[in-house]
């Protein structure tokens, strides 16, 4: 199966490569504007292409690996003046972190669509970072298609499983709160830690006793932003709610401690409560 891959940075260039590692049948054609990650692609075995059009002929799925602004922008091409370097039987899918809007603008232009997300990636970026094992054991979303598309689907599926995946399905929309829960929020509040805390009078000497908490809480926030700026422009309102959720747990803990003597009992009950919770969700060794 020939599968073409636009956009070869960290994601893309992962299952790529991954394809590659798999041997027959699989064929990967790539493309990217970098001329760094051509020259690594390309030694990695994959067949560099030209131009966008060139690298989907004769393809049977092309995965959008770009940001989700760039998704949306690669399907108006598809969809247009790129249309007749696309075969009919081929399936488009993306690895984007967002899929309403992106699943919503396929659909509109009648692509034959699935939409997809491996939960897989470092704060690192570009080819150079490209790993094939990046995948293994992890969850890759694939949104059903509307109308049902079942080998369309599978051939997806087919990709994420060889990338040594975990398949789940999910709408598009029970995607998006999801992943606004766990990852966009947290990216949200990153940027957030670095402008409060960063800005301040005491920065310099807080900056230079920063250790594993601080980096760690703003690991995100070192992430490539263009990606970090589609995925909020595309799943902006359930992140929003979310972030009211955190505003209004904030402003419990603000109560707790803006006092004259905060309670030591009530601080304890409330960060075992968090750890609890934590620990019940953590399936453990064997479980």
């Amino acid at each position: 199966m020939r599968v073409a891959i636009l956009g070869l940075g960290q994601i893309g260039g992962s299952v790529g490569r991954a394809l590659v590692a798999a041997g027959d049948p699989w064929r990967v054609a790539g493309w990217t504007r970098s001329a760094d990650a051509r020259h690594a692609a390309a030694a990695d075995g994959i067949d560099v292409a030209g131009s966008i059009g060139e690298a989907c002929t004769g393809a049977d799925a092309i995965v959008l690996a770009v940001p989700p602004l760039a998704c949306l922008e690669l399907l108006d091409e598809l969809a247009g003046g790129l249309r007749s370097a696309t075969d009919r039987d081929a399936v488009i899918t993306d690895v984007a972190s967002t899929k309403a809007a992106i699943c919503a603008r396929a659909a509109g232009h009648g692509l034959r669509f699935v939409g997809g997300h491996p939960m897989a990636g470092r704060e690192a970026s570009g080819y150079a970072a490209a790993d094939a094992a990046l995948f293994a054991g992890r969850p890759w979303v694939i949104v059903p298609s509307d109308p049902p598309d079942i080998a369309a689907e599978d051939r997806v599926a087919n990709i994420a499983a060889t990338c040594g995946a975990r398949i789940v399905r999910l709408g598009a929309v029970e995607h998006d709160a999801a992943v606004g829960a766990i990852s966009h929020l947290p990216l949200v509040v990153a940027a957030a830690l670095v402008e409060a805390v960063a800005s301040g009078p005491g920065w310099p000497d807080a900056r230079d006793l920063a250790s594993t908490g601080w980096a760690s809480m703003t690991r995100l926030a070192r992430g490539d932003v263009e990606m970090g700026a589609g995925i909020l422009a595309t799943n902006g309102p359930l992140v929003a709610g979310r972030l009211r959720d955190l505003r209004d747990v904030l402003d419990r803990w603000l109560a707790d401690l803006d006092t004259e003597t905060p309670d030591p009992d009530r601080l304890r009950e409330r960060l075992a409560a968090a750890k609890r919770r934590l620990e019940d969700d953590d399936p453990g060794p064997g479980r």
